[in-house]
């Protein structure tokens, strides 16, 4: 008896979630690549040319200090016999000194360009977003999702607007100018 009860039942609970299912308005997803919004967009472009710019910067004095630090080994090594015992130490302990100086002045150079570079990209990413928002909103998309950071393995190409992101963020960057 119980049994003849709780077959229909069951079937009557999946047809109503399958109806419900087929009732639903059809999903709309886009994907979108920061990537190549980043390699492809005008402030992406601008982005890597200035921190290409510091990066050569840093590099250069890094470089400068790195040559006065071999000038002053081989003016020690040059001049280790004449020289005291007293002034060799002195020499020894400045060029110490300078060999730290230098690798302190390249963890800063280091630690400088992530932050130049967070910052940058944090920004990027903020304008991104706001963007990717809006469009989606505008073109009635349900779910938006990032290519890399979501694991797409495949995604078709109609799904993929990010060239209209890449469009509208030139756009809104040359404004900024």
């Amino acid at each position: 008896m119980k049994k003849k009860i709780i077959v229909p039942a069951v079937l009557i609970i999946a047809a109503m979630f399958t109806c419900s299912a087929f009732a639903a308005d059809a999903a709309k997803i886009g994907v979108v690549s920061f990537e190549k919004i980043l390699k492809e967009s005008s402030a992406g472009k601008v982005m890597q040319k200035d921190l290409k710019a510091k990066l050569n910067e840093l590099q250069a004095k890094l470089q400068a200090e790195e040559q006065k630090v071999k000038d002053m080994s081989t003016a020690l090594e040059r001049e280790a016999l004449v020289l005291s015992a007293e002034k060799k130490l002195e020499r020894q302990r400045e060029l110490r000194d300078k060999a730290d100086d230098l690798k302190k002045m390249n963890a800063d150079y280091t630690q400088e360009m992530k932050i130049l570079q967070n910052k940058r990209m944090n920004q990027i990413q903020k304008d991104i977003f706001d963007i990717t928002n809006k469009l989606g909103k505008a073109q009635g998309y349900t779910l938006i999702i990032e290519k890399k950071i979501a694991g797409v393995i495949y995604a078709a190409d109609k799904v993929d607007f990010t060239d209209e992101i890449i469009k509208e963020y030139n756009s809104i960057y040359a404004k900024k100018k």
